[in-house]
């Protein structure tokens, strides 16, 4: 078998034998409807870590549209005293203080305090270590604490995201970056095309397709050790996995026994199911947030539209309505939102819906490959046309974020799982 995909390990040392691609960088428009407005001081010490803990905090809080933040314009540390009366002059009614210790052991403990300047009280603190190669991560698990204690939702500021680049020698380019596009990691490349990632519910590993076998073949990938193993590689096409909540299981799309349907399979590769049974083509299999339905694209009714149906198989329902081409489902992650991309108006555009009223919202135009954020509140796609790329929209519409490289072409973005 000529082998044209090679497979990498995360360790610095393979790493740094590759050429240096284009960092992600991300543009914002739009605010939510009331930001809280935040201080963040420069942390005190922060320049002995290889990353600048205040000036990632601050991206991090902008980046969401949910706060308004003050630069503090001063160094202070978790120790300093706090003037709640000058902080609220200032207008902020939080302020988000720290420091960095490099310790005899090379690691960096970053110490953080959150303070409410309107009730004058200490509302959080952490003192995470980290390694030199975490030191970015502990500054977004620090965004994260502030944005669970302002808003009461957990942030996704210290997730990752995965997507596939096709760069100008035709190299094909599975990727994974941190969810602000930094920090970038080459997964998976060749001259074959790589498409669907899919993370599993752990975040330590990718399913994905390969045509490096002259056909498109599923594959799941552990990203500490970088082994893989082929899931589904039966007669015909197999296409578009997606995991079950539990990670013991994909949904995945075959073509089998003659035209596309929607398959269960082990995440082993053992067990496999047939779950959809229609005589049109069903595929782009998702399941629901409690495992126990499976939405999908299918054309049995003359067009693709979407259908949900028993995670275990049997009768599918129809989902979408309006308009006569409704394609790509994803589930928020509370299971009451769908996501969609829809063609209305001679274009592709993204679409929320409230599954509990039916309610459909329009967030963006010229959208595909829609994916949510674990806390739901945000949805990543890929743009077409001139600016094509990768961009994030809240499930509101009010808040808009690109995500662009100087080179290459990205798409097929999935958005990873809460890490541990």
């Amino acid at each position: 078998m000529k082998k044209t995909l090679t497979t990498l390990m995360f360790t610095a040392g393979v790493l740094a034998a590759l050429p240096a691609f284009a960092q992600v960088r991300v543009e914002i428009a739009g605010v939510a409807s009331n930001q809280i407005p935040v201080a963040v001081a420069t942390f005190a010490d922060e320049s002995v870590a290889p990353a600048q803990m205040s000036a990632i905090i601050r991206a991090d809080l902008e980046r969401s549209g949910v706060f308004k933040v003050i630069d503090a314009g001063t160094v202070l540390s978790e120790t300093s005293a706090v003037d709640y009366g000058q902080w609220k002059s200032r207008g902020a009614d939080a302020l988000v203080v720290g420091s960095v210790h490099h310790n005899a052991d090379g690691r960096y403990e970053v110490r953080y305090k959150l303070f409410d300047t309107i009730k004058s009280a200490q509302l959080s603190t952490l003192s995470p270590v980290v390694g030199p190669k975490s030191a970015r991560l502990a500054a977004h698990r620090i965004a994260d604490d502030v944005y669970e204690k302002l808003t009461g939702t957990r942030g996704a500021f210290a997730t990752r995201i995965a997507y596939v680049t096709k760069a100008s020698n035709n190299q094909y380019r599975l990727e994974v970056a941190d969810a602000d596009g930094e920090g970038m990691q080459v997964a998976a490349f060749g001259k074959e095309p790589i498409i669907s990632p899919s993370w599993s519910p752990d975040g330590t590993k990718v399913a994905y397709v390969s045509f490096e076998l002259r056909k498109p073949v599923i594959y799941v990938q552990d990203l500490v050790t970088g082994a893989r193993r082929i899931v589904s590689n039966e007669k015909g096409s197999n296409s578009a996995p997606a995991w079950s909540p539990d990670g013991t299981r994909l949904a995945v799309t075959l073509s089998r026994d003659g035209h596309s349907q929607v398959y269960g399979v082990n995440a082993d590769g053992s067990g496999l199911r047939r779950l959809s049974n229609s005589n049109g083509i069903d595929t782009e299999p998702q399941f629901s947030a409690d495992g126990q339905t499976i939405y999908f694209t299918s054309d049995r009714s003359g067009g693709p539209q979407i259908y949900k149906m028993s995670a275990s198989g049997g009768a599918a329902s129809r989902v979408t309505f309006n308009g006569s081409y409704n394609i790509s489902p994803r589930l928020s992650s509370d299971g009451k939102t769908l996501a969609w991309i829809s063609q209305r108006d001679g274009g592709f555009s993204l679409y929320a819906m409230d599954l509990a009223s039916g309610q459909e919202l329009r967030l963006a135009d010229g959208a595909s490959e829609p994916s949510f954020s674990p806390n739901g509140k945000y949805i990543m796609y890929a743009t077409k046309g001139s600016g094509s790329g990768l961009a994030v929209v809240s499930v509101d519409g009010r808040v808009k974020q690109r995500l662009t490289t100087q080179s290459g072409n990205i798409r097929e973005p999935n958005w990873g799982p809460f890490m541990k």
